[in-house]
């Protein structure tokens, strides 16, 4: 009989016809069961495993710590999915499609493998995404920075900026990036849209420069109490369970190990010193307010670390690395200082990128930055990684002296210590009340001689006790 086939979901109509001839029952079998996949394809969606790509720096598994999706909620493409950590940063991983969410493969703190599938997604078969679309999407960082490779060259945009380009057929490679590290903006995209079309754009907003304040329109200081603060320790509920508890080394606490094991391989070589922070303590009292006026929070760390990058300049040897064969020393061009920070996750170690072009205040405002994500454990690993030097600030804790290990590649650290009100001696051996802050440095002893650490630890304690003298160092 022929048979003419009306599709109606997964049921077939047999329509009578006045031809009539003999068919072969395995073969109209096989077409019902070819009729329903395909439907049920079109009905339902095609189901994607969408897997945990590469995030670089050797990683090959890390722990679930959040999911911002769950079975059956709906994404799109560059939507969170969820936020992974490895034993170097916390990133946030993005859809690379729009469908639902069919399946979770793992749960809050497990460990998740590089190349296995994260989650399923249903995506509508009739967009046809072809074969070689079904891959993993690439993570993102919490600062959402991608890289996009156009012809050998990097270019750094966030996913929002790809998508403006795409839907207006701009070519990134072509568009000059204004953010830092050349990194393209939305501004920059329209900006380029401007330039191909002729239209005016309004200015984008900029942040007021607020002139400092004379001494006599200066904000009143808050009164200070002059009882010494006693310490209040941290009281948390002490549970007695009677029984031992084992658990794996993960997170920040891997990393740890694995960098504090390399740096025993290095011989150390110490030397410390004391700091008169009198003049700079006073000029920090005056430049607090203007800061908070923009909106920033000026601590101590931005000297600390402009005065290094100031005393690097004249010591590039401390701001270089040393191969693993110690055959060849490269001196890095970059200033890239890292300032140790105690977190809820363990230490951990960002740095300020180019420290040498960078004012007091643009450290000041970085640093501000990198203590937000580090306390919500949101550093991106371009955050933490690629430093030169590094300045521990155990004092804002306690303790004097200490003996700081070096963070491999690195070949130098410093330890500040914190800062006391002690009595001193003037010039003419009157007694007066100074502010006193310890500093122990670490150096690599084989390429690192202590007389070199020594001259740059007096340039930097020189910057710090006269900090009217970094004025004329400053680029």
């Amino acid at each position: 009989v022929c048979i003419h086939r009306v599709r109606s979901c997964s049921s077939i109509r047999f329509i009578k016809s006045k031809y009539v001839c003999v068919f072969d029952r395995s073969a109209l079998k096989f077409s019902h069961q070819q009729r329903l996949f395909r439907t049920s394809a079109v009905s339902c969606g095609q189901i994607v495993q969408f897997k945990l790509s590469d995030i670089g720096e050797g990683i090959t598994e890390v722990t679930v710590k959040e999911w911002y999706i769950k079975e059956g909620d709906s994404v799109s493409q560059f939507d969170s999915i969820c936020e992974v950590q490895s034993d170097k940063a916390s990133v946030t991983i993005t859809s690379r499609y729009d469908g639902v969410i069919r399946k979770l493969h793992y749960s809050i703190d497990d460990i998740a493998f590089v190349g296995k599938p994260l989650v399923d997604i249903e995506i509508d078969a009739s967009k046809g995404v072809a074969s070689e679309d079904v891959v993993e999407t690439p993570p993102m960082s919490h600062e959402e920075h991608t890289h996009q490779e156009i012809k050998g060259h990097k270019t750094l945009a966030t996913p929002a900026v790809r998508r403006l380009a795409m839907e207006n057929n701009i070519k990134l490679s072509e568009v000059v990036g204004t953010g830092k590290d050349n990194r393209i903006l939305k501004e920059d995209i329209l900006n380029y849209l401007a330039k191909q079309t002729g239209a005016i754009l309004p200015p984008s907003p900029k942040a007021e420069i607020v002139p400092p304040l004379r001494k006599t329109e200066a904000v009143p200081a808050a009164p200070k109490d002059k009882a010494r603060k006693i310490p209040v320790p941290v009281s948390r509920p002490i549970a007695f369970s009677g029984k031992d508890k084992t658990e794996p080394v993960t997170g920040f606490q891997k990393a740890m190990v694995k960098t504090m094991s390399a740096a025993l391989k290095i011989p150390h070589f110490g030397y410390c010193d004391e700091i008169d922070l009198t003049q700079l303590v006073q000029l920090r009292e005056e430049l607090k307010p203007v800061a908070e006026i923009r909106g920033v929070k000026l601590s101590f760390m931005p000297f600390f670390i402009k005065a290094a990058s100031l005393g690097l300049l004249q010591y590039p040897i401390l701001n270089a690395s040393l191969d693993e064969n110690c055959q060849n020393v490269t001196y890095k061009a970059s200033h890239n200082i890292g300032v140790a920070m105690d977190t809820e996750q363990g230490l951990i170690v960002p740095n300020v990128k180019n420290v040498e072009v960078c004012s007091v205040f643009d450290i000041a405002v970085e640093l501000n930055r990198l203590q937000s994500l580090g306390s919500a454990g949101q550093l991106g690993t371009s955050d933490l990684t690629g430093g030169t030097f590094t300045l521990s600030n155990v004092g804002t804790i306690g303790g004097t002296y200490t003996k700081p290990m070096i963070l491999p590649p690195e070949v130098a650290i410093g330890a500040l210590g914190k800062i006391q009100v002690l009595p001193r001696f003037n010039g003419k051996g009157e007694v007066f009340k100074a502010q006193i802050m310890n500093v122990s440095w670490s150096a690599d002893h084989r390429i690192i001689d202590g007389a070199t650490m020594a001259r740059f630890s007096n340039l930097w304690k020189s910057y710090l006790e006269n900090p009217a003298s970094m004025l004329l160092d400053l680029k």
